[in-house]
């Protein structure tokens, strides 16, 4: 059995204003991961994701998919899970 992971991802591009956080919580109901997205004050979007690091990559890389037209820059950063989340939805 995989161990949990919190991974921090930061989207830089054109990614607010664009349902970005909408199209992130859609895609995520389909994946076994908690956590939320957010925008950020200067212009990024932030999502925090528990899970297995395989249920993460590929909710990532669905979500690239469905938003490459918006993403200049993906950075991510990996810590061990909280298990602080009950589910995944949009952070304000």
């Amino acid at each position: 059995m995989s161990m949990s992971t919190r991974r921090i991802i930061h989207f830089t591009g054109s990614v607010q204003g664009v349902g970005f956080r909408y199209t992130t919580c859609d895609i995520a109901a389909g994946y076994r991961v908690t956590g939320y997205v957010r925008n950020l004050a200067d212009g990024r979007v932030e999502m925090v994701a528990e899970g297995e690091p395989e249920q993460i990559d590929r909710l990532v890389a669905a979500l690239s998919v469905r938003m490459q037209d918006y993403i200049r820059e993906v950075a991510a950063h990996d810590s061990p899970a909280t298990g602080e989340f009950a589910d995944f939805r949009i952070s304000y």
